[in-house]
């Protein structure tokens, strides 16, 4: 499968592909910075130790289909994607996750990375719809969304508590 994985996950510079233990530094270092941690959940530790990049990669290599993913440029690691299938009546959906260290911003990698994964989990995982939600103040995300044919389903108002502020929570989804 994992053949088959890398030649399905490449378009032009940018590759997905399992998380190696070579990555622990880069991974540390890029996710060590609080304009990532900013737009993520509060899971993601911050400050983001090379002890914490360990942690994931480890947790990576228990999943039974691979479901997260090292994001690459020019074979550089860049940042992570990854879909978590949901479970009970929601098990034909997964949720979407992503994010770019600071200097690979404003180059379309996530835009190509979402393409690659969403593809990736409708027609070779079987899921039949994808969703995430996206913290009112990072519209860039949104537009990396809606490039790829996501649409608003809605915003959960008043939803979240991030950097002890209470925000809207703009919810996304793709259907097969």
């Amino acid at each position: 499968m994992h053949a088959n994985l890398n030649h399905m996950l490449t378009e032009g510079k940018i590759t997905l592909r399992p998380l190696q233990d070579h990555d622990r530094d880069a991974l540390a270092q890029l996710a060590n910075n609080k304009k990532i941690w900013d737009n993520l959940r509060d899971i993601l530790p911050h400050p983001y130790t090379p002890a914490d990049a360990d942690a994931f990669i480890q947790l990576t290599r228990q999943e039974k289909e691979p479901m997260t993913f090292a994001i690459a440029f020019d074979q550089q690691f860049c940042g992570i994607i990854g879909l978590v299938g949901q479970t009970d009546i929601y098990r034909k959906t997964a949720e979407i996750g992503y994010w770019i260290g600071e200097p690979f911003w404003k180059r379309g990698i996530a835009t190509t990375a979402v393409k690659l994964i969403t593809a990736y989990g409708l027609h070779q995982l079987g899921f039949l719809r994808i969703h995430t939600g996206i913290f009112e103040y990072n519209p860039g995300s949104m537009r990396v969304l809606e490039k790829n044919g996501y649409e608003k389903d809605g915003i959960f108002r008043k939803s979240l508590v991030k950097n002890g502020q209470i925000w809207d929570e703009h919810r996304y989804s793709i259907i097969k």
